[in-house]
């Protein structure tokens, strides 16, 4: 599936609807989308043929579906703009003029055949819808690309900046998450408008009409959209507050000899890296900080190195990493991530992380499908009853020793650590779980035991940081859970990773 996400930065989409222009268009149309691509690539210095290919391609494809916030329409103001011809010499077009003539229109006195002249403002109508909730349109075509096309349009959409008005100032991409849609071709909608093959000719030659200074109009094929209704509640599954967008990055193949075993040190300079070209001041969702320097209470953004689990040959090697944003991320700190992933891309490229005397790790972004299926959001997100650890869990109270004592003694560790776990997952929005298993060992083929790993170390009074106690757990609801599920006090920093077990499982890295 491809996925085209358009982000409104000021929260408002100016654009009027083609068949009123004093009404605004809502949600935004395919065709107005296409032909924003189509300037952008146009606007270029030398335009990309890769890039045309891919615009001809996507022409081709059939109308994608379309999920969209509410919006509620501003009221219009008529606004008197000067307009680029100010003489207009016809006595015909005088005489009728004079006849519909709005606030504006004067006849020059003074002049040569004066009466054969005439100096207007034109009225002009601006209107605008404001978006409720996430100010974020993607726009889906229910069929894979090839990579080659997903990298030659995601870059067309890295340099799209407006769509509809001047005003309407957007950011655009291509998405690694595809939202259920709320708007979908079919019968008995509303009428949007959409594009045909040769559309991109039928443009350029419109372009060479209008020149981009006279009237144009827009080519389309209509097209009826029905609004989705969301499904019953007891339809569907659960869903912790983990769960949200990915941004992935995958490691360069020299780069992928990072046991998992070194997650935290790898996601902390990650996370500093990310912040180091993030502007100032850095929102909470993004520095996981309040302005007084306190942890945040609220769900933020998490970074979470990917390991190679889940199958018969896996070693538990870091595959890449994911920046996570969570559904319930405020705006600005999802743009504030968005455009400091972008500064780095500027300032270097391969993204790389120095690692200490384990040298440079060095990584890029992934469009669209990964070959490698551990770096697929699908792979971590998939609905399962049952959730296993790739990465330990990190409990946020410690149950006392687990392998030390009488037998009485150990089994309340246990018993805690158990207790631990379940608050972890209520802690994230899902139930109890029905059942909870704690190993020490690995449950999942490719992880590593819990007693490997380094220390863990957070929070704690007078500045003195408290060791987590860290554990494999496995746990099984009555329902399906949708993921990314990560539990325990270290999930930011990739801890608690779990992976989905009761589906099929992938069968290669």
């Amino acid at each position: 599936m491809l996925s085209i996400e358009v982000n409104f930065l000021t929260g408002r989409y100016v654009a009027a609807a083609h068949y009123d222009r004093g009404k605004p268009e809502w949600p935004p149309h395919p065709a107005r989308l296409f032909s924003a691509m189509v300037a952008t690539w146009a606007d270029s210095d030398n335009p990309d043929p890769a890039e045309r290919t891919a615009l001809e391609w996507l022409e081709k494809q059939t109308a994608p579906s379309i999920s969209a916030p509410d919006a509620a329409p501003r009221s219009v103001a008529t606004h008197y703009v000067p307009v680029n011809d100010t003489l207009i010499t016809s006595k015909s077009t005088v005489k009728s003029a004079v006849q519909v003539m709005p606030p504006g229109w004067v006849v020059v006195p003074g002049l040569k055949n004066s009466k054969d002249r005439v100096r207007t403002r034109y009225p002009r109508w601006f209107p605008s819808v404001t978006l409720i909730g996430q100010p974020r349109v993607t726009f889906a075509w229910n069929i894979k690309p090839s990579e080659e096309t997903v990298a030659a349009i995601d870059r067309i959409c890295a340099r799209l900046t407006r769509l509809g008005h001047s005003s309407s100032l957007v950011s655009c991409r291509v998405a690694t998450y595809h939202p259920t849609p709320n708007h979908a071709p079919g019968e008995g909608g509303s009428v949007l408008r959409y594009i045909r093959s040769g559309q991109l000719t039928a443009l350029e030659l419109e372009h060479r009409k209008h020149q981009a200074s006279r009237p144009r109009i827009l080519p389309y094929t209509p097209v009826r959209y029905r609004k989705v209704e969301p499904a019953a509640p007891e339809g569907r599954a659960l869903k912790p507050d983990t769960v949200g967008e990915w941004l992935v990055m995958a490691f360069l193949p020299r780069s992928r000899r990072f046991p998992s075993t070194m997650t935290v040190n790898i996601s902390k300079t990650l996370r500093d890296a990310v912040l180091h070209h993030a502007a100032d001041p850095i929102p909470e969702g993004l520095s996981g900080h309040r302005r007084e320097g306190r942890p945040s209470t609220a769900p933020h953004a998490a970074f979470l190195p990917l390991p190679w689990v889940g199958h018969e040959h896996a070693d538990g090697r870091l595959m890449g990493a994911a920046i996570s944003m969570p559904e319930s991320l405020d705006s600005e700190s999802r743009r504030a991530v968005l455009r400091a992933i972008g500064a780095w891309e500027s300032d270097k490229q391969p993204l790389t992380l120095t690692l200490g005397r384990r040298g440079l790790l060095k990584m890029e972004r992934i469009v669209g499908p990964s070959s490698l299926v551990t770096l697929r959001p699908n792979r971590w997100s998939r609905k399962s009853h049952q959730w296993v650890s790739a990465l330990p869990i990190a409990l946020p109270a410690h149950p006392g020793p687990l392998g030390v004592g009488t037998a009485a003694a150990r089994s309340k560790a246990w018993a805690r650590a158990e207790h631990a776990v379940t608050e972890s997952c209520r802690h994230i929005g899902l139930p109890e779980p029905i059942g909870v298993t704690i190993s020490l060992a690995p449950l999942i083929t490719g992880t590593h035991p819990a007693t490997v790993f380094p220390a863990f170390r957070q929070g704690g009074s007078r500045g003195k940081p408290i060791a987590r106690r860290l554990v494999h757990a496995s746990v099984l609801f009555d329902r399906p859970v949708a993921g990314p599920v990560m539990l325990g006090a270290g999930r930011y920093l990739g801890l608690g990773l779990m992976f989905p077990v009761s589906e099929r499982k992938a069968t290669d890295a």
